[in-house]
């Protein structure tokens, strides 16, 4: 089985972002606000670079609370981000299962190559892609659909795993099995199809699959 692994909140841990942006709160008024531009971006057939949506978002943040954003501190905290604790273990149980293991991201690919590689797993990864190389943002169907056309596969033998409802939704759109990676308050998208897997952890994927 392919499985195509989304970066940030999955793999990922955003919460040392606290430091910078100015506590857990206004960290994810951030991300919601980039995920909001990006559905919006998106959704009207546009394309536009994630880290500049990232670093827009961090601006008009902080100016709703009156703050200076240090844009330079927030470009070098994505890109030294920790691994969730159970993404090391989850990963290599996948490779040693026999699953082809890739990431795919709507950062740009030399920004996920290198928040990958100071996290430690790129070498646990067989391929990182970026949405960057298609010109169009996950949910779109086209990130999901070069990952398959990399591998020569139909959409049903690969499946995507994610901590976020709208990048479950991309995937299924595109024919992928899903995963749904339950971190605390993440919850499947209201009204669509369930996820072909729930797990809490990543180590308990390689038991399904």
């Amino acid at each position: 089985m392919l499985c195509v692994f989304d970066v940030n909140e999955t793999l990922l841990d955003l919460t040392p972002m606290d430091a910078v942006l100015g506590g857990p709160e206004l960290r994810r008024e951030w991300f919601g606000l980039a995920i909001h531009t990006v559905l919006t971006v998106t959704a009207t057939g546009g394309y536009r670079d994630f880290a500049g949506i990232a670093g827009e978002a961090a601006l008009e943040v902080a100016a709703r609370h009156g703050r200076e954003p240090d844009l330079a501190a927030i470009a070098a905290g994505l890109r030294s981000l920790p691994a969730h604790p159970d993404v090391e273990a989850g990963l290599a149980k996948l490779r040693e299962a026999g699953h082809t293991v890739v990431a795919l991201t709507n950062s740009p690919l030399a920004t996920a190559e290198a928040q990958l590689q100071n996290a430690g797993l790129a070498p646990l990864l067989d391929r990182i892609f970026s949405a960057e190389q298609v010109g169009r943002l996950k949910p779109a169907p086209e990130p999901y659909r070069q990952v398959l056309a990399a591998y020569d596969l139909q959409p049903g033998g690969a499946v995507m795993i994610a901590a976020h409802d709208w990048d479950i939704a991309g995937a299924q759109a595109a024919g992928l099995r899903t995963a749904l990676l339950a971190r605390p308050g993440v919850r499947p998208l209201p009204g669509s199809p369930e996820p072909t897997y729930t797990v809490s952890a990543l180590t308990q994927l390689a038991e399904l699959l």
